[in-house]
């Protein structure tokens, strides 16, 4: 009971009214202001700051018209060929020789392009035998090899739509060290409408292990991809690095891409 009194005596008392209270150790001033100073400037970024987004989508080198496959329209053996890979035919030209039958009843048929373009495959060689819809070889569709060259991607249908016409597109050629000779540059010059079925791409691209390749997530959509030129470099085109590659970089290489989809506030990114 003692204590009590004492206890309640000393809060009563006015001796230490005049005790200055302390809010706040200048250490902990400190570490208020630091973090009012970050919340106002990531508050000022995210209003006038930009972020740049990019989409990756992997492709080929090509040129526009595509290429097609020619099939033999009979079974036989090839008696004889008619041009080399890289040459560049007229429409109609002859390519093979496939003679069918024996003795008296042999026959020699041959087979011609179906349009102009060069030669970039030829499976069937002299004295191999095929089979009628067996694919003999492939032609690009051109009619003059300093045609110049496109890039195809294949995005999926959500992405694409993403993807604004004219859109800068960095472009890593697999024929192309990219820390030595940096990568490709162009621009998207077209977004397809609608996805492409794997038989679609087979006829444009002249090959089936490619179109199942790039239709394995689903039907994607083509974005063509205009390469910008440059006449300071071996290739013709323009590139990260200075000079580029010193060698032309042929059709038909794949390639990866960074298609630079533009930059946003992020404040953007929280607003509906």
């Amino acid at each position: 009971m003692q204590f009590r009194k004492k206890a309640l005596a000393k809060q009563q008392s006015s001796e230490e009214l005049d005790i200055p209270v302390r809010l706040a150790r200048p250490q902990g001033r400190l570490v208020l202001l630091a973090t009012a100073a970050v919340v106002a400037a990531a508050c000022f970024w995210a209003v006038t700051g930009t972020v740049s987004s990019k989409l990756s989508a992997a492709g080929i080198l090509i040129h526009a018209e595509g290429s097609y496959t020619l099939q033999s329209p009979v079974a036989g053996q090839v008696v004889a060929v008619s041009a080399n890979v890289g040459d560049t035919l007229a429409g109609g030209a002859p390519l093979l020789s496939v003679s069918t039958g024996t003795g008296s009843g042999q026959k020699v048929q041959t087979v011609r392009t179906v349009a102009a373009g060069r030669l970039t495959t030829l499976v069937a060689k002299l004295g191999t035998v095929v089979q009628a819809g067996s694919e003999l070889a492939t032609v690009e569709r051109v009619t003059s090899p300093s045609e110049p060259l496109v890039a195809v991607l294949y995005v999926s249908a959500g992405s694409a739509a993403t993807i604004p016409a004219g859109a800068a597109v960095d472009l890593t050629v697999q024929s192309v060290p990219a820390q030595q000779y940096g990568v490709l540059r162009g621009h998207v010059l077209a977004v397809g409408r609608v996805p492409e079925t794997q038989q679609q791409i087979s006829d444009y691209l002249g090959s089936g292990p490619l179109a199942q390749a790039f239709s394995a997530q689903g039907e994607p959509v083509a974005v063509v991809v205009q390469l910008e030129r440059s006449g300071s470099t071996r290739s013709g085109y323009a590139w990260s690095s200075t000079q580029g590659p010193p060698y032309p970089v042929e059709s038909t290489t794949l390639v990866g891409s960074a298609v630079h989809l533009g930059t946003q506030h992020p404040i953007d990114w929280l607003l509906p």
